[in-house]
């Protein structure tokens, strides 16, 4: 009797840690012995999340919510991750669903290929959903409005809408007809080529006449061109002489930025300056030759004297000369 009740406690207790097994298995509660780390994503609302729903990676379950909590204004939310998880350190979370009433979840991208992989305490970045309520109150409204403007187009409205219009088609059917025909006319010989637009449309003269243009245009741009480089070559010599001149390069530039020719300028007039006022004081040869007139009195008597010379010389022969001249010399 003693085995019996034994072996029926045996029973029920392996029966009870059985069932306990399942029961964790299909809660996840077995995540608690498996050696993983945790992640952490801020969004501005978690819609129905609650602590317990998976996280998915391309709809894998790799892990769970562990808790939320109210941080700065924001919903944090604590995912304990497999530790085989391939998360990196810039995949995005966000709240997913998988119906309109099925459970939530968080899902997780797999970023990029060369991104480090995600340590313990992260936080991710997050993706916010849209929320479900005000998209139905949206779809709602647009409903209703829709609704309203079937209704106002119902009935006797429709006939108010479209009872003037018919009677203004009644009335000017004639001329209405004849207006299509004058249309079609028209249509008909823009399309045969007559009148200017039908030129325009079909004959390619226009579009020559424009390209030529087009080309001569592109023609005196580039002439413009060459004039404008032309332009800058002047301006880029101009600009290098005057920093040579600026720099004292050549006679100008010398000129321009050394003084040694302006104090030798200076001495040389001041030499001038001295002779001249030494020739207006009859000082020196030019002096006496321009103050003093006893040497041009002396000039005309000699003239005076080698005229009558002359003179004399006339009336005397050649040998009368050539005693003159011998006795002069000896």
């Amino acid at each position: 009797m003693k085995d019996s009740v034994e072996s029926k406690l045996g029973i029920f207790f392996a029966l009870a840690i059985f069932f306990i097994l399942i029961i964790l298995e299909m809660l996840g509660g077995f995540s608690f012995f498996k050696r993983g780390f945790h992640v952490h994503a801020m969004f501005q609302t978690v819609h129905e999340l609650k602590a317990g729903d998976p996280v998915k990676m391309a709809g894998v379950p790799i892990g769970s919510v562990q808790k939320i909590e109210l941080t700065n204004g924001m919903a944090e939310v604590t995912m304990d991750l497999d530790r085989s998880a391939e998360v990196k350190t810039d995949s995005k979370a966000r709240v997913g669903f998988a119906g309109l009433l099925a459970q939530n979840f968080v899902s997780l991208d797999f970023g990029t290929p060369d991104a480090p992989r995600a340590t313990d305490g992260i936080i991710l970045q997050s993706i916010e959903q849209p929320d479900l309520e005000i998209l139905m109150t949206k779809l709602d409204a647009v409903a209703t409005g829709v609704e309203n403007l079937t209704r106002s187009f119902s009935g006797e409205k429709i006939d108010n809408l479209i009872g003037p219009f018919t009677d203004f088609l009644k009335n000017n059917q004639t001329n209405l007809t004849a207006t299509i025909a004058n249309v079609k006319t028209v249509t008909d010989r823009i399309r045969d080529g007559q009148g200017t637009v039908g030129k325009l449309i079909n004959e390619d003269t226009l579009y020559v006449t424009a390209q030529t243009s087009i080309s001569n245009l592109q023609n005196t741009a580039g002439d413009i061109d060459d004039t404008a480089s032309k332009a800058r070559e002047l301006l880029t010599n101009a600009n290098q002489i005057v920093l040579d001149v600026r720099n004292g390069k050549g006679t100008v530039g010398k000129f321009m930025t050394d003084d040694t020719l302006f104090y030798e300028m200076r001495g040389s007039m001041t030499n001038l300056h001295e002779i001249l006022l030494k020739m207006n004081k009859g000082q020196g040869t030019i002096g006496q030759l321009i103050n003093d007139d006893s040497m041009l009195r002396n000039a005309k008597l000699s003239l005076q004297k080698i005229d009558k010379a002359t003179e004399s010389l006339e009336d005397t022969g050649p040998l009368s000369v050539l005693g003159t001249m011998a006795s002069s010399l000896f």
